[in-house]
């Protein structure tokens, strides 16, 4: 990695990193301590780079952190700003608190398991990369800016490799899973659109490039840094990428934002609630204004203007579709999650209760 870039002063380097007034209150407490913030840059298994006031910096889990942690997503992530300790002579500094996150893009975890996967914090914008020139899938664009919505972010849809396909067809096919999202045209071979990308690259701005694999968010970022850092792969022979992000990473642009470059997604199980599903078909929201029934489900009721929308060929009826299950998710992780926190009630009151019975049988046979 290479560092940082690093204005005249500590202060001006932490506000080129994202560091604002309200961290700067929320650290006060631990800078009473003789902690120093930081910035996750990377994440390693069992260790940490950290952007610095003073530039980059080696950094691994103060033991109480790690022991303490409820789940993995109260541990540090990419882009986390956290409180950190470095003593002179010693090879590594140590991580001592995350500060509260902004924002987060969460997953599920893959398979049965009730628990988030925190991908990134602290997040102001993200791109969702789409390549233009491989059959983009609307549905799974929906699945990526449902997570967004959720995270605090703002979205854009990002087309890339227009190079190799037609930009009109191209928006034609993914602009109904995104309505009123703003959608980019690029391509990083003959530098269309990465102007109107460079313009959201603000001074302190975090932008996340979110997308699977082979979706050319590396390409994208060699292009806007101006730079072949990160490591990109040649085109398959049926014209797709493959993947090579094997980690992510937060990347300093001369803008003065940072980028974070991920690692391909093969799988993005939902973690949102119903309210985030509502937010990412606006559309249909719009439309079930007119509904007979407030609560209208858009399934069987009678009088429902989204099903008559798809009736007229006003909405997709692929759109409608994907909308229920994402809803159906929602609900369905909702419910689990209740459960599970009940569940989670009941045994701690069970075990505070062994231990007031085993209290009051100590002091009775004294």
């Amino acid at each position: 990695m290479s560092e940082a870039p690093h204005p005249s002063s500590g202060a001006a380097r932490l506000a080129q990193l994202g560091w604002t007034a309200e961290l700067d209150r929320a650290f006060q407490e631990y800078a009473a301590r003789g902690f120093e913030p930081a910035r996750v840059a990377v994440q390693h298994r069992n260790a940490y780079v950290l952007y610095t006031a003073a530039g980059e910096m080696n950094a691994v889990l103060a033991g109480r952190l790690r022991h303490h942690a409820e789940s993995a997503s109260d541990l540090p992530a990419v882009g986390d700003w956290v409180a950190m300790e470095h003593k002179a002579g010693a090879g590594r500094a140590r991580i001592h608190a995350t500060l509260p996150r902004r924002s987060q893009f969460v997953r599920k975890v893959a398979g049965r398991e009730l628990a988030e996967q925190v991908i990134a914090a602290n997040i102001d914008v993200a791109f969702v990369v789409v390549a233009a020139n491989s059959d983009p899938n609307p549905r799974r664009v929906e699945r990526y800016l449902t997570q967004v919505w959720e995270s605090g972010a703002q979205p854009v849809l990002v087309l890339t490799k227009l190079d190799l396909a037609d930009a009109d067809a191209a928006r034609v096919a993914i602009a109904p899973a995104a309505p009123g999202i703003p959608v980019i045209a690029t391509s990083a071979i003959n530098g269309m659109g990465l102007d109107d990308l460079r313009a959201r690259l603000e001074p302190g701005r975090t932008v996340a490039l979110l997308g699977v694999s082979g979706a050319g968010k590396s390409t994208l970022i060699n292009a806007l840094i101006g730079t072949a850092r990160q490591a990109v792969g040649e085109l398959r022979s049926d014209g797709k990428g493959r993947h090579t992000t094997t980690r992510r990473e937060l990347i300093p642009t001369r803008e003065g934002a940072l980028l974070l470059d991920t690692p391909g997604l093969r799988e993005l199980q939902l973690w949102a609630g119903e309210e985030e599903v509502q937010q990412a078909f606006d559309d249909i929201a719009t439309l079930a204004a007119g509904c007979r029934f407030n609560d209208c489900r858009h399934d069987t009721e009678p009088g429902c203007a989204v099903r008559l929308a798809v009736e007229t060929g006003e909405l997709e009826a692929a759109r409608l579709a994907s909308f229920h299950k994402l809803a159906a998710e929602a609900r369905y992780l909702d419910a689990r999650t209740d459960r599970a926190a009940a569940l989670e009630r009941k045994r701690s009151e069970k075990a505070g209760g062994r231990l007031m019975k085993a209290e009051v049988e100590r002091k009775n046979n004294r």
